[in-house]
C-alpha cells in the first residue's frame, strides 16, 4: 500500500483567506448585492504599469517572429532579468554577481521550494504573528518549528536569545501580517546571531518597496555578514502589481556555504532539475519594472496604496485604537476595540459595515486579539470604508 505523507494530517483544518472567503460568500447568499469593502487578502487593485504592458506586448510579438522566437527559457532566469536585477542591488549598494540573482514564478512558490535546500531534520525558527505558509510548509515537511511569540511590548519585532536555536530562521521585514520594519541594528542582530550558530535566514522582502524611513534596510545583504548566513527572497506581486502574472527572484550568495556545500550551486542544480524557467513574455515584462521609467511608475502606484494606508492611519488615530504597520508597508495591524477576540471582530465589521479584513489569531496564537487591514484596496472604497469604521467605532457600537 502507498503511504502517503502523514504530516498533511497535522495541518489546521483549513486555511485562513478560505475561512474569510466560505464567511464572506455566507454573508453575500443572505445579502445579495451588497457592496464588500476589501481589506483583507493582500492582493493589488491598480493594474501594471505602462512600461511592463509595452515590454508584454513586444515580448508577444517576438513570439510570433522566427526571428526572435523563444522555446524554453533558462531554468534559473534570463540573462537580462537576472543582470537588471543585480544591478538594481548595484545601485543600492549591494554588491551582487548576475548569477547570485535566481528568477522564480513569485515568492509564494520560492519560499516553500527553497526548503528543498535543508534536511528534514533541520528546525526552523518562525517569529509569529507569521505568513501562514511558513508554517505549512515546514509541518508537511514533517520539521521540527520553533515557534518565537512576538507582542506589542517589542513593538511585534523580536530579538534573538540564548534561549532558543534554529537551523533556519525566518525573517520578514516589512513584515506580513504587522507591517513592522527591522531597524538596521535589530537585523544586524539576527543576522550575527545566525552566523554564530550556523543558522540560514530565510529574508521574505516581498514588501521592501513600501519602506519609505532611509534608515530602514530594503535588503538583509545592507547588513555585514549577511552574505554567508541568508537567502533572500523577493516578489513583483505587492512592487509592481505582478499577483496575476506570478514572477519573483531570489538572491543566494556564492558565499553561503554549510558543511563544505554552497547553496548558490545546490539551487542551480535544484532549478535545472526541477523546472523550465519563467515564461520569456512574463521575464520581458519584469525587466522593465527595473528601467528608469518603470521605476518611477511602480512608485505612482505604491504611491496610492500608501496614501489608503494614510486614510486608515488618520482614522485610528483619531479614535485613540493603537496600531503598527502602515508607513512602511502596506499592511496595518491593529489592536481589536474594547478586548474583542479577532474572528469577534472580523464578525461585526462585515455584518454591521460590511468590511472585510483579516483576524489576526489567523497567523497565530499570539496574533488572537488583532486584526490586519491590507491597504491595496480600490482608494474610493478605502475611503468610504474608513469612514464607516470610525463611525461603528466612534459610536461604541462595540
Amino acid at each position: 500500500m502507498i503511504m502517503p505523507n502523514m504530516h498533511y494530517a497535522d495541518l489546521k483544518d483549513s486555511y485562513l483567506f478560505f475561512n474569510i472567503a466560505q464567511k464572506t460568500k455566507a454573508y453575500l447568499e443572505t445579502h445579495p448585492g451588497t457592496h464588500l469593502y476589501r481589506m483583507g487578502i493582500g492582493d493589488v487593485s491598480l493594474p501594471l504599469c505602462d512600461a511592463v504592458i509595452r515590454a508584454l506586448h513586444e515580448a508577444v510579438n517576438d513570439q510570433a517572429d522566427k526571428a526572435l522566437f523563444h522555446g524554453y527559457m533558462p531554468e534559473c532566469g534570463a540573462p537580462f532579468l537576472r543582470q537588471a536585477i543585480a544591478e538594481h542591488y548595484r545601485k543600492r549598494g549591494v554588491s551582487l554577481s548576475d548569477d547570485e540573482v535566481f528568477v522564480s514564478s513569485g515568492a509564494s512558490d520560492e519560499l516553500g521550494d527553497i526548503l528543498d535546500l535543508f534536511d528534514r531534520s533541520s528546525s526552523a525558527l518562525i517569529m509569529e504573528p507569521a505568513y501562514p505558509a511558513y508554517v505549512d510548509a515546514n509541518v508537511i515537511a514533517g520539521r521540527k518549528i520553533v515557534h518565537l511569540p512576538a507582542g506589542a511590548e517589542n513593538h511585534f519585532l523580536p530579538e534573538p536569545s540564548g534561549d532558543f536555536k534554529a537551523d533556519i530562521i525566518y525573517v520578514c521585514s516589512p513584515n506580513n501580517p504587522t507591517g513592522a520594519v527591522f531597524s538596521r541594528e535589530q537585523l544586524q542582530r539576527w543576522v550575527d546571531f545566525a552566523n554564530d550558530n550556523g543558522s540560514v535566514i530565510l529574508f521574505d522582502a516581498a514588501y521592501e518597496a513600501f519602506i519609505v524611513d532611509d534608515s530602514l534596510p530594503h535588503s538583509i545583504f545592507e547588513l555585514p555578514g549577511a552574505e554567508t548566513c541568508a537567502i533572500e527572497i523577493c516578489s513583483l506581486s505587492k512592487t509592481a502589481g505582478f499577483t496575476g502574472t506570478r514572477l519573483g527572484y531570489t538572491v543566494i550568495p556564492k558565499t553561503l556555504v554549510r558543511r563544505g556545500m554552497c547553496f548558490n550551486d545546490m539551487w542551480v542544480r535544484n532549478r535545472t532539475t526541477k523546472t523550465n524557467g519563467v515564461s520569456y513574455i512574463i521575464q520581458k515584462g519584469g525587466a522593465a519594472v527595473f528601467t528608469d521609467e518603470g521605476q518611477k511608475q511602480i512608485r505612482e502606484n505604491i504611491a496610492v496604496y500608501k496614501n489608503n494606508a494614510k486614510t486608515l492611519m488618520s482614522v485610528l488615530d483619531k479614535l485613540g485604537i493603537w496600531y503598527c504597520g502602515g508607513k512602511n508597508a502596506p499592511y496595518i495591524w491593529m489592536k481589536c476595540p474594547d478586548g474583542m477576540g479577532s474572528w469577534e471582530f472580523f464578525d461585526l465589521l462585515l455584518n454591521e459595515i460590511q468590511v472585510v479584513g483579516t483576524p489576526g489569531e489567523g497567523f497565530g496564537a499570539c496574533g488572537e486579539g488583532y486584526f490586519r487591514f491590507s491597504t491595496f484596496g480600490d482608494p474610493e472604497d478605502t475611503e468610504k470604508a474608513a469612514e464607516l469604521l470610525y463611525e461603528l467605532l466612534r459610536r461604541g457600537k462595540v
